[in-house]
């Protein structure tokens, strides 16, 4: 028989396989548009913003739906109460990590964000002890931040009220407090070695969040076929974990088991305690990976939020003026702003949440995965199916908030102008995968932007009008457009 013919006669049988293997599977989940046979619904999304191709599909489909993303179906969760329902009342089940084949490939399924299982457990639970455990010796953790705006706002004084980019400076700040709670010690802003480390994690993030990036995570043979496309990720990850490496060794010469300093000797003292355990999670590597993790989740995600929050400030002087009025009536400037302070300042509370709202800086949520077979609203989901909760559709809840799509702080105040939780807000998710450093996120957040705001006039290098707010990537995390801005000091 012709070569030819075999080949086509292959292909079909493939194609037909494949397509016999997605039509038998969907009686039992969740509806949703039916599927070309190996590439599956990608040719129905917007890869540059899936967020808003997940909210036209459950407008037919409702709010649990499947889509299949190449061969495997993944289960999409859009709304409040669907989002709740699984990672709240059903959060075991829901706990697994999606495949997120990238940056697998780039952790080894180790660390706290993208590993499973019992090795997730492990370093989750080790993690949030020694960071809920760190007020070692004599500076909590206020104290580190309140320490690191002071060195921001000299950073920020030596741009003499010229137009500069925020966002290494801002960087800088959250990258330090997360250095001394690692390290246990911070760096100067001109630092050669913390600026590379700022670049490589700036990098990082704008690739990650890459519609290409978001094509290879669905296709993953991709990242084999064309090695390329991860070298660069694979390259920054280890010039990041070489730099960690090198704090171990010296923190290894220095060790003393009864005053751990930070979170590498925690973890030195750990791994000795479980020597002789062949089944420990606790060795060099998930060390290295692990802080790796913090280093960067407690970086990147804290200081794009800060870089929108003063764009949206910029774009918005009225709402900058209430806050600037507010930190002159409750802490002057005779002293640094306090976490106390918060309850009596409900604006700018109020406009701290409405900016991680509006912003929806990680909109379609890190993959979940269930951990074993769930019945979920009559479906059926078999154990390992990978889960998108949706949070853009609960940030942007027209039920919850009156305008999802404008910036407003009145979206946190009652008629009284009394601060107003939401159930609404998961930023950091929400069950048993919330962000680890949720606590330390919204304090940086509070007493950097206050600092900020005490000592400096924010001003435009245009027209308030023309400032364009519209992220720039809009895949992994919301990126906000480059901007420029001159601190003048008050």
């Amino acid at each position: 028989m012709d070569p030819a013919v075999l080949l086509l006669l292959a292909l079909s049988c493939l194609l037909l396989l494949t397509f016999w293997k997605q039509s038998s599977g969907r009686g039992k989940l969740p509806p949703g548009p039916t599927p070309f046979p190996i590439i599956g619904n990608i040719l129905q999304l917007d890869v540059k913003d899936i967020s808003k191709s997940l909210t036209n599909f459950s407008k037919v489909y409702g709010p649990v739906f499947t889509l299949y993303l190449g061969t495997k179906p993944t289960v999409v969760l859009h709304g409040y109460e669907a989002v709740k329902e699984a990672l709240i009342d059903l959060g075991e089940d829901f706990a697994g990590r999606g495949r997120f084949p990238v940056l697998e490939k780039v952790n080894k399924g180790l660390g706290i964000i993208f590993s499973n299982a019992k090795s997730w457990k492990e370093m989750r639970r080790f993690s949030l002890m020694t960071l809920r455990n760190f007020g070692m010796g004599k500076r909590s953790i206020e104290d580190r931040v309140q320490e690191e705006a002071c060195c921001l706002v000299e950073e920020l004084r030596k741009t003499n009220a010229s137009p500069c980019d925020p966002t290494f400076i801002l960087g800088c700040a959250p990258c330090n407090v997360i250095c001394s709670i690692i390290f246990h010690n911070r760096f100067d802003y001109k630092d050669k070695h913390f600026l590379k480390l700022m670049e490589k994690l700036n990098e990082d993030v704008k690739n990650l969040s890459s519609p290409w990036l978001q094509v290879c995570n669905i296709f993953p043979f991709l990242i084999e076929c064309f090695p390329g496309i991860c070298n660069y990720l694979l390259k920054d990850a280890n010039y990041t974990r070489k730099f960690i490496m090198e704090k171990v060794r010296e923190h290894e010469k220095s060790l003393d088991v009864n005053n751990p300093r930070d979170f590498i000797d925690c973890f030195l003292i750990k791994m000795e305690q479980e020597k002789n355990n062949p089944q420990s999670e606790f060795n060099y590597e998930s060390l290295v990976i692990t802080v790796s993790d913090l280093f960067g989740a407690g970086t990147e995600t804290t200081s794009t939020t800060l870089r929108y929050c003063l764009l949206l400030l910029l774009k918005h002087p009225e709402v900058t003026a209430k806050v600037k009025e507010e930190i002159e009536c409750v802490i002057g400037r005779d002293r640094s702003p306090r976490m106390q302070d918060r309850s009596r300042m409900p604006y700018t509370d109020a406009v701290v949440h409405e900016v991680q709202r509006y912003i929806d800086l990680v909109p379609t949520n890190l993959p979940h995965a269930v951990t074993r077979d769930v019945y979920f609203r009559n479906y059926f989901i078999p154990k390992g199916t990978t889960i998108i909760p949706s949070l853009t559709s609960v940030l942007h809840d027209e039920k919850e908030f009156s305008n999802p799509k404008v910036f407003d702080p009145g979206h946190f105040l009652d008629e009284s102008g009394n601060f107003k939780k939401s159930d609404y807000f998961m930023p950091f998710s929400a069950g048993k995968r919330v962000c680890v450093g949720e606590g330390l996120a919204r304090m940086e957040l509070f007493l950097f932007l206050t600092t900020i705001l005490q000592n400096f006039k924010l001003k435009s290098v245009v027209d308030p009008k023309d400032l364009d707010i519209t992220a720039v990537a809009n895949g992994l995390v919301s990126v906000p457009p480059p901007y420029q801005l001159c601190f003048i000091p008050v």
